[in-house]
């Protein structure tokens, strides 16, 4: 797997912003309030300091962003479409991610995403909180990660039947 470094457009500041080779180095999470907020397209609107602080990025290069600027090559590609599916069901999807930050190190983080809805139940945005994630199943999880990566399982069930469940039993969906 070829990985380089990726452009990425901020809509606000109309800046380029670069996000660095991946290391393979883990920074532990800290703890905090990591939470994002995005617009219907990704687009990051709102970063919390704890946030801002692990990804590496100053706020100013996040909000406008695309969320994907913290997508890790070693994410596939199928968990990202089950995940895009179950928030524009207003259900909330909940799972381990990767997240590269902007030196290139990663950090893990157990993730719920939901949509953030108007008084007429209409979709306008999405937040993310993360916590720390589980060592057990954050194990086996990066090995059925790796089993899946190939865009031949972009539709493979474990990452379209919803929310990614931790604790026992974290390589089959619930």
């Amino acid at each position: 797997m070829e990985k380089k470094i990726k452009k990425i457009y901020n809509v606000l500041t109309r800046k380029e912003i670069y996000r660095n080779v991946p290391i393979d180095q883990d920074v532990p999470y800290a703890g905090g309030a990591m939470i994002t907020e995005t617009d219907l397209e990704g687009i990051i609107t709102y970063a919390s300091r704890d946030f801002v602080k692990i990804s590496g990025y100053a706020r100013e290069e996040l909000i406008g962003s695309p969320h994907s600027i913290m997508r890790h090559p070693d994410m596939p590609k199928g968990l990202f479409r089950g995940l895009w599916k179950t928030i524009q069901e207003k259900k909330v999807w909940r799972g381990y991610v990767k997240n590269l930050r902007k030196d290139g190190k990663y950090f893990w983080a157990l993730a719920y995403i939901q949509p953030r809805l108007n008084d007429n139940d209409e979709i306008i945005g999405y937040v993310a909180s993360r916590k720390e994630a589980y060592p057990q199943p954050l194990a086996e999880v990066t090995k059925k990660y790796r089993e899946l990566f190939d865009d031949r399982f972009i539709d493979d069930p474990y990452f379209l039947k919803g929310e990614l469940y931790h604790g026992e039993g974290i390589a089959t969906r619930g």
